[in-house]
């Protein structure tokens, strides 16, 4: 959540950042109007109860004057008095806490702000490539795409997950289930030399732990809620992990603490319809290693760097060739100020306007949340030797990576024509030191 204070002070850098944003003029005009007339009216009423109580503190001074020189009979008007004041007093702070859900309404939908390093565009095709690593693989036979190949060969059966659970499901067989689960051991082996501490986390939150993290109100359609009760799948890791410290103060001097965790995602996919329905690139429900950083907001943009780089380590040792996206002002999340985008390189499908079979995927997504978050989570951190009292601290998350998807990838670029797939050099011991993995046959 932005600071209310910052915007109502230099309202032009709000309009900028919007403007940054993609939000029209209209659109700015009635926002930044809305939430300076919300304000005023906020800081009226708080003057008004300030002034109200200060009344009857004065009275009730009195009253006790009073009652002290034994004239217990001019009491009474007194405390007529002091009853009317507070029930004025009631009155205003209803007032009062209607305009906080208004002013919260404002606040609650509007964006981060971009960083000033992040170029303004508008969608996806105007983010920039920043870093490439390694070649495509040459095929001596035309590669066929995950899903092709996973349905043709046995690997994964998405028509029987469909009997059991409908359309963005599939069941993993045999070697390629093990290979799912080794490439997770083998990312969470990489990222812990790297200094994240593991975390088994909760799948279910409750909704001021969805709000905190910025899902809701703003993505309530995208998430799966528990009926009758007051909790939510995670969408992603990066909810209950970055919720951890919620409401807390932190020791500047134990600072950046570096979390990781390995857990299912489960998402609605609202508004994808007809969007990568086959295969495993958007599911309902997937696995993935998320990465979190709680940083002091100097080191900031220095960590993102640092976590890209813990990203790119897994898909270089993995040897998948890649490239790093610096995401545009109109295509970064709601919570982001910066964020790269990893994209692997996929052999056998297609991808974009062009649709031409060869193309790179999103595999991860790192971003700096600055104190949009820990602001929602009331996360911050003192340091005594630096200043007084206590300031947000920054939060970071990052795909280290997205499994399913990284399984993908390694199913494309290992291909064989005989169907089989190269197990990959760097996951051999995590395969009970299988090479291949082969076809199955039910």
């Amino acid at each position: 959540m932005l600071d209310w204070r910052e915007i109502t002070k230099d309202p032009e850098a709000f309009k900028t950042a919007l403007h940054r944003r993609g939000f029209s003029d209209s659109e700015i005009s009635e926002t930044i109007g809305g939430i300076q007339e919300t304000a005023a009216l906020r800081s009226e009423l708080q003057k008004k109860i300030n002034e109200v109580q200060e009344k009857r503190n004065l009275n009730s001074q009195e009253v006790a004057k009073v009652m002290r020189s034994g004239e217990k009979e001019k009491a009474e008007p007194l405390k007529q008095k002091g009853k009317e004041l507070a029930d004025q007093i009631d009155q205003i702070q209803e007032d009062l806490d209607k305009v906080e859900i208004k002013f919260g309404a404002h606040l609650e939908m509007m964006p981060n702000y971009p960083h000033h390093s992040v170029h303004v565009g508008k969608d996806e095709a105007d983010n920039k490539e920043v870093h490439k690593w390694g070649e495509p693989r040459g095929f001596d036979f035309d590669p066929l795409p995950h899903d092709e190949l996973a349905t043709k060969f046995g690997y994964m059966d998405f028509d029987r997950a469909g009997k059991v659970s409908g359309s963005r499901f599939s069941f993993l067989m045999g070697q390629v289930a093990q290979l799912e689960h080794a490439l997770a051991s083998f990312m969470l082996d990489q990222h812990r030399v790297r200094g994240y501490m593991q975390v088994s986390t909760p799948y279910l939150v409750q909704e001021k732990t969805m709000y905190g993290i910025g899902q809701l109100p703003k993505f309530y359609e995208d998430v799966y809620k528990v009926e009758k009760q007051d909790m939510f799948l995670i969408p992603t890791a990066e909810v209950s992990l970055t919720s951890f410290f919620a409401g807390e103060i932190l020791d500047a001097e134990k600072l950046p603490h570096k979390f990781m965790a390995f857990t299912p995602s489960f998402r609605s996919e609202a508004g994808s319809y007809g969007k990568d329905t086959k295969g495993l690139i958007r599911q309902h429900q997937f696995l993935k290693v998320e990465m979190v950083k709680f940083v002091k907001p100097e080191d900031s943009l220095e960590e993102l760097e640092a976590m890209a780089l813990d990203a790119q380590n897994i898909l270089e040792k993995l040897k998948l060739p890649y490239r790093r996206v610096l995401l545009c002002s109109g295509d970064m999340g709601f919570c982001s100020q910066k964020t790269y985008d990893l994209e692997v390189w996929l052999p056998g499908s297609a991808y974009g306007s062009e649709n031409k079979k060869g193309c790179y995927r999103e595999i991860s997504s790192c971003s700096d949340c600055g104190s949009f978050q820990s602001r929602r989570s009331g996360i911050r951190y003192k340091d005594k030797k630096e200043f007084k009292g206590t300031r947000f601290v920054h939060t970071l998350n990052g795909s280290g990576l997205a499994v399913g998807r990284t399984l993908v990838a390694v199913l494309e670029n290992y291909q064989n024509k005989d169907g089989s797939i190269t197990v990959p050099e760097v996951l051999k011991p995590y395969m009970s030191g299988a090479d291949k993995i082969l076809p199955i046959q039910l």
